[in-house]
């Protein structure tokens, strides 16, 4: 049998004195703040990482496909044109699982293992991006107000599964082989910016190399809004045939290729891929997460703020839990006493309380579990929090739970704080038997 566990669990059930009931009380309510904190914050900068991501990805794709010279910003595309006739094109999406070997292997260099990818590509598309100018027309007349915008043509192979759900007014844009669409979807911001809503004419003006000015009238089918300003506030969706005829281009030409993967813990590794085995050498295949990286720099500086919160936590868990248990100590000397008269060691009398300590650390948990995971589900039912979307890019305060990562949280609070509580738990060897049976 195991004594320590047992005489600890009849402390537990025993009675105590008042004062170290509220010593308990407070160590367990802390450990239950602490872990309801660390599961809240979790859930929060988890959705928030994902939905961002999730945003920047529906609008831009994964990965990007653009003529070499082109590599280094998006919007320069529109002055390398490249073909659509292309070995990879629209076959790209039959792509499933790959294996790319470490670089260097094939030069007999040492290198390491070759890694596996997930998934593999789900959908490719065309596009092409032209900046200009916009104005506007009311009762026939044109508005003072010019403003620059940019004109994001898509083909018929564009995924609206990914960038529907950003449409609030209007219809999807139909991209046909057999006609152009004269259509536009912008943002709502701009709709409020030119006063403009669905069927009002737009005015776009592309500048060219030779500063002779190409308009075309197009008119609003669409408001979308994804929340990400920088994007919102720039582009607007047109058939692609549109900008594809103002910078005079054949049939064929495009600016690039927006690649859709399957699982983004791939992203990098099949955006290599791709680049390495994939394309001929004129072409440039980058992940969007490098192209934007200062958007998503800024979201991996999420992760030091969860680092902080967790280190927080922990330490005033740790020492609610180290006060806790020298109190529990002191009011049990006359038992510690009478242990070691009748032969029990220090070892085994210090674990009745890390014992002790465990119990209350568990209850703390599972109370701290509750709390922090039904904030989670009020706020993901009901959307409670509010954010300043121009600030955050979000208008709610999203959650994700990972359970995993929950998990984590609890088996690595539970071990951490208990280590800590070794320390204190030294003050049994310091009680002599004989003077704490002589006072009791």
């Amino acid at each position: 049998m195991n004594l320590p566990l047992f005489l600890a669990r009849n402390v537990a059930k025993g009675g105590t004195q008042s004062i170290s009931r509220t010593i308990i009380g407070i160590a367990v309510a802390a450990v239950a703040i602490s872990m309801a904190t660390m599961v809240l914050a979790s859930a929060l900068i988890s959705g928030f990482k994902s939905e961002i991501s999730t945003k920047i990805f529906g609008f831009w794709g994964h990965i990007h496909i653009t003529a070499d010279a082109a590599s280094y910003r998006i919007l320069d595309s529109y002055n390398y044109p490249i073909s659509t006739k292309q070995d990879f094109y629209p076959s790209l999406d039959t792509i499933s699982q790959v294996k790319m070997e470490p670089f260097g292997s094939s030069l007999g260099l040492e290198a390491g293992e070759a890694e596996s990818t997930k998934g593999g590509v789900s959908h490719i598309q065309q596009f092409i991006v032209l900046p200009g100018v916009v104005s506007v027309y009311a009762k026939g007349e044109r508005l003072p107000t010019q403003e620059a915008m940019i004109l994001k043509g898509i083909a018929e192979d564009y995924d609206w599964d990914n960038f529907g759900r950003y449409l609030e007014e209007g219809e999807r844009l139909v991209v046909s082989p057999d006609s152009t669409s004269k259509s536009i979807i912008i943002s709502s911001i701009t709709a409020k910016r030119l006063k403009v809503g669905l069927g009002d004419r737009i005015d776009f003006a592309y500048i060219s190399s030779d500063l002779k000015e190409r308009p075309r009238a197009f008119t609003v089918t669409g408001i979308y809004k994804t929340g990400l300003e920088e994007y919102d506030r720039q582009f607007a969706l047109v058939d692609i045939k549109q900008p594809r005829a103002l910078l005079g281009w054949k049939d064929d030409q495009v600016g690039g290729f927006e690649v859709t993967i399957d699982d983004l813990d791939d992203l990098e590794l099949l955006s290599n891929y791709i680049h390495y085995e994939v394309l001929p050498q004129d072409l440039y295949a980058e992940s969007i997460r490098r192209k934007v990286s200062e958007l998503f720099n800024w979201l991996d500086i999420q992760d030091y703020n969860w680092a902080i919160i967790l280190t927080l936590m922990i330490i005033v868990a740790i020492i609610n839990m180290m006060t806790a248990l020298l109190i529990l100590i002191l009011e049990r000397t006359n038992m510690i006493g009478t242990l070691k008269a009748l032969g029990q060691n220090n070892w085994s009398i210090r674990k009745i309380f890390l014992y002790y300590a465990g119990f209350i650390i568990i209850g703390g948990l599972l109370l701290g579990n509750g709390i922090g995971l039904g904030l989670c589900w009020i706020q993901d039912t009901f959307g409670l929090v509010h954010l300043d979307e121009e600030s955050y890019y979000l208008s709610v305060a999203p959650i994700e739970v990972d359970w995993l990562t929950i998990m984590g949280l609890n088996l690595g609070t539970f071990l951490v704080t208990l280590a800590f509580l070794i320390v204190p738990s030294y003050l049994v060897t310091r009680i002599d038997p004989v003077e704490a049976i002589r006072f009791k």
